[in-house]
C-alpha cells in the first residue's frame, strides 16, 4: 500500500478539471479525457490542486485511493505534454507503412498485416536505410497507447534464439544458446 494516493496533483495552466458525481474530466491544449471514479473514493479541486481522500484504511481503500490518483495524473500529463511510444521491427525484410490510421506491417509471413489504430493516436513509421524500421505511437491517452502497443507487439513476438520480431525501442531480449551451446 503505497502513499501515493495522499499526494495531490497540481494542476498546470490552460488544464480543467470538473468533477461530476463519480466522473473525473480533463481538458487540456492537446484533448479532452473522462474517467469513472469509484463512489467510496471522493475527488475535490482545491485551488489549483486536486486532492483524494479515501473512507476509511482497509485495503482496497488504500488501493483505489493510489489507483486513482494515479490515473488523473496521467490524465493531466496526458492532455498537456502527450505520450508517445516507439516499436521496433527486428527482422531481414520487415516494413512498416503507416497511411491514416492504418498501418501496414510486413512481417515475415506470406501475406502483409494490415493493423487499424484508433483515431485517438497517431501513427507515423520510420524506415532508414540500414537501420529497423520504428512504428511511432503518439496520444494523450496512456492507457490506450500502451493497449494498442501491446496489441502491435503480438503480431509478431520476439523468438528466443536470434531477436527477431517486434520489441519496444531500446528493449533488452535475453537470447538462449542454439543447440550447438550443448556440445
Amino acid at each position: 500500500m503505497s502513499r501515493i494516493g495522499k499526494a495531490p496533483i497540481s494542476i498546470p495552466s490552460g488544464v480543467t478539471i470538473k468533477v461530476e458525481d463519480s466522473t473525473v474530466e480533463v481538458k487540456g491544449p492537446k484533448g479532452t479525457l473522462t474517467q469513472a471514479v469509484s463512489p467510496d473514493i471522493s475527488v475535490k479541486v482545491e485551488d489549483s490542486q486536486v486532492v483524494l481522500e479515501r473512507p476509511s484504511d482497509q485495503k482496497k481503500h488504500k488501493a483505489l485511493h493510489g489507483l486513482y490518483r494515479a490515473l488523473i495524473n496521467n490524465m493531466v500529463v496526458g492532455v498537456t505534454e502527450g505520450y508517445k511510444k516507439e516499436l521496433e521491427l527486428v527482422g531481414v525484410g520487415f516494413k512498416a507503412v503507416a497511411s491514416g490510421n492504418i498501418l501496414e506491417l510486413n512481417l515475415g509471413y506470406s501475406h502483409n498485416v494490415y493493423f487499424a489504430v484508433p483515431g485517438e493516436l497517431s501513427v507515423s513509421a520510420e524506415t532508414a536505410k540500414g537501420k529497423n524500421p520504428i512504428v511511432r505511437l503518439e496520444g494523450v491517452d496512456k492507457q490506450l497507447i500502451g493497449h494498442v502497443a501491446a496489441e502491435i507487439k503480438k503480431l509478431r513476438k520476439v523468438e528466443p534464439y536470434k531477436g527477431k520480431g517486434i520489441r519496444f525501442l531500446g528493449e533488452q531480449i535475453r537470447k538462449k544458446a542454439g543447440k550447438s551451446a550443448a556440445k
